[in-house]
């Protein structure tokens, strides 16, 4: 596998921000198949480079209080990447929440419009919408779920992974952390970000209203994956969120991992799970 760091302006931020990007290197050969492999000790089959090849990509965001560079030092997610023949893109979008906040960075503008164009055009990232999914643990699920609702036609599927602050589907809960004192108190960012609850309803922060508009229009619509574990202390409003879009219509489901908490050793586990089983990947058993 190839891991990079690359660092660019974004326009949309306003500051150079790094992008953590892996390649499924090891799979791959800069000779053709069937030729003589010239060196004994790699004698596997590959797929060979070619001028303008294209790979299936996914956009794997951190949680809140990491970086791009985390999950690939706490999990194996480069490992499971290179099995499965994909891409994985992940951006630093600090303790944003994944929105255009009211301090005026607008992080969701990035997520959605300026980050993909950048990578399909400097990387070999497909621009097809199939070949696109976008998955996040802790904040970034909740960021992946908000991305994938409010701009469900740059993504094949979505996988929140124990999204448990931030976007949701539950209005009156995200007004009802506002209104209160604990983020007030522990985590002005929050409200910082959010700004008044008075003013959600509606908002570009109202994924109810998002999701109930593109069903209603018979939009077209991003699959949603919802995991979380069994002991965590966000399970309720994972599980409330999964409840809503089933209410809704929304192509969803949610899995529960039983005795699993709000840790790396179930966020490893679900990268693992979302990458070999859950996205459509085109993975090496089909033709390159």
């Amino acid at each position: 596998m190839s891991y990079m760091r690359f660092n660019f302006r974004s326009q949309t931020l306003g500051h150079y921000v790094d992008v953590s990007v892996c390649f499924p290197t090891d799979e791959y050969s800069y000779y053709p198949q069937g030729e003589m492999l010239k060196f004994a000790y790699d004698e596997r089959k590959r797929r060979a480079y070619h001028p303008g090849m294209k790979l299936q990509t996914v956009y794997l965001i951190h949680g809140g209080g990491d970086d791009d560079t985390l999950v690939y030092r706490y999990s194996n997610a480069e490992r499971y990447a290179r099995e499965n023949n994909v891409m994985l893109v992940t951006p630093n979008i600090a303790n944003s929440f994944g929105i255009d906040t009211q301090y005026g960075v607008y992080y969701q503008t990035f997520l959605s419009e300026e980050l993909p164009v950048v990578i399909q055009s400097l990387f070999c990232s497909s621009p097809a919408r199939e070949d696109n999914f976008i998955i996040g643990y802790a904040m970034g699920g909740n960021v992946a779920l908000g991305t994938a609702i409010l701009h469900p036609e740059k993504f094949a599927e979505c996988v929140d992974i124990s999204g448990g602050i931030g976007m949701t589907l539950d209005t009156e809960t995200l007004q009802a952390e506002l209104s209160g004192s604990f983020f007030r108190e522990h985590f002005p960012l929050y409200n910082t970000s959010f700004g008044e609850a008075a003013k959600i309803d509606g908002s570009a922060y109202d994924l109810f209203t998002a999701a109930k508009r593109s069903v209603t229009e018979g939009s077209t619509l991003c699959p949603l994956h919802l995991i979380v574990g069994s002991k965590e202390f966000i399970r309720e409003r994972v599980e409330n969120d999964a409840r809503i879009l089933e209410e809704l219509g929304y192509p969803s489901d949610l899995r529960v991992k039983e005795g699993y908490d709000h840790d790396f050793i179930l966020w490893d586990e679900a990268i693992r799970y979302s990458l070999d089983k859950l996205l459509p990947l085109k993975r090496f058993s089909d033709k390159p």
